[in-house]
């Protein structure tokens, strides 16, 4: 592989018709610049200059090489400027895979204070209903930044951003409006919206009621979206768990605790931790923090479904 050492060094010498100034424009030994010619000349199996008593003049082998030289020496020139710009927040591209619950909730003041702040920063964003996916994504390279509840598993460099309830929805008939809290066994006899095998909640919930010795009734339907599960257990489908993210302004629900109140942690999953411009992002986070995400002490009710 030809290194950027090897064009500069021949590209000087073309533009100055001589080892030794070439040599010294570059701020080396005229051997080591021998050297780094030398070498290019092997890789490219051919010489890229004539010696002569009065200077040096290039092949024809020399003179293409040096023309791709030019470009690749400004490309290069133009990867560290981008670098720099990324790390300071004038360039560069997050790619973010966020739970779908959790784009308005959490990152959208985030999302809006950056692109008045560092519009040449492009932002990324594809939403998931599984933080396993999302991991998954992180680890293939199609993501540099997760936001969600916590997966499975994970070796991933992990920053905590805050928790959030997790919540029972019902109509706003339901007996349950008459209850300050939910024990969890209270849904057994009640139907069940439930999730789909692939959503990442649909395994927490049958853990939690597991853990919790509750068996869960067979669901009356399933949903993809705790979103959508909020919204048809509030029209009366039946009962829902949902997490606190996933509520909407207006909804007309009963939204009351698990009864002892459960909750489960937000983070950011990074892939690479030391970049600066993904340092600065979830610091953005961490110091914005999350909007409320309880259940309003002694009434049954949020603030987001008030």
């Amino acid at each position: 592989m030809v290194s950027l050492r090897a064009l500069e060094c021949l590209v000087a010498i073309v533009d100055h018709g001589s080892l030794t100034r070439a040599a010294a424009k570059l701020l080396m030994s005229q051997p080591a610049l021998s050297h780094q010619i030398a070498a290019l000349e092997r890789e490219l199996g051919t010489p890229v200059m004539e010696r002569r008593p009065r200077g040096v003049r290039p092949t024809a082998a020399g003179l293409a090489a040096a023309a791709e030289g030019r470009i690749a020496l400004a490309a290069a020139d133009r990867a560290v400027l981008a670098g720099r710009q990324a790390a300071a927040g004038a360039g560069g591209r997050i790619r973010i895979a966020c739970a779908e619950t959790m784009t308005a909730w959490a990152l959208v003041p985030v999302l809006r204070s950056w692109r008045r702040r560092f519009p040449r920063v492009e932002l990324a964003l594809t939403e998931y209903t599984s933080a396993d996916t999302m991991l998954e994504a992180l680890a293939g390279g199609r993501a540099d930044i997760t936001v969600g509840p916590r997966p499975t598993r994970t070796e991933e460099h992990v920053e905590v951003l805050g928790a959030e309830e997790m919540v029972v929805v019902a109509s706003p008939e339901h007996r349950f409006a008459r209850l300050d809290a939910v024990p969890l066994a209270e849904l057994s006899a009640e139907p069940l919206v439930h999730y789909d095998p692939g959503n990442g909640i649909a395994v927490w919930v049958d853990q939690f009621a597991t853990e919790r010795g509750v068996v869960l009734p067979q669901p009356v339907l399933r949903t993809g979206s705790p979103r959508t599960a909020a919204q048809l257990a509030a029209a009366g489908m039946g009962v829902a768990l949902v997490p606190f993210s996933a509520l909407t302004p207006r909804t007309g629900a009963t939204v009351r605790s698990i009864d002892p109140v459960e909750v489960r942690d937000v983070i950011a999953i990074v892939a690479a931790p030391h970049d600066e411009l993904l340092r600065r992002f979830v610091g953005d986070l961490k110091r914005r923090g999350l909007p409320d995400s309880r259940v309003a002490p002694g009434s049954g009710t949020s603030d987001a479904a008030a």
